[in-house]
């Protein structure tokens, strides 16, 4: 694969949500009914799947992380402009 890596998220407006969902996911719950549930963007209709993206393509804290990330892991809360981001990297 190109340098390109496939991740879901969920995107939420304040860190105490973002925390409350992080707890979740550690206790078991399905990310993507949580991405369906909590998320503020788009990608919410599709359990935060955002396809797959190489370097370059997302606001660089997201992707710093993201490309960290071991397949099925979960990160840590993601502070960007755009709000609290939970990451999953599906592939």
């Amino acid at each position: 694969m190109s340098g390109k890596i496939r991740c879901a998220h969920i995107l939420v407006k304040n860190e105490a949500i973002a925390q409350a969902v992080l707890e979740k996911i550690k206790q078991g719950e399905s990310f993507a009914k949580l991405a369906e549930q909590y998320s503020i963007d788009g990608s919410r209709k599709h359990g935060g799947d955002l396809g797959l993206f190489g370097r370059g393509e997302m606001v660089r804290p997201f992707e710093e992380a993201a490309f960290k990330l071991n397949k099925g892991d979960v990160s840590g809360i993601v502070k960007t402009e755009f709000g609290y981001h939970i990451i999953k990297r599906l592939e």
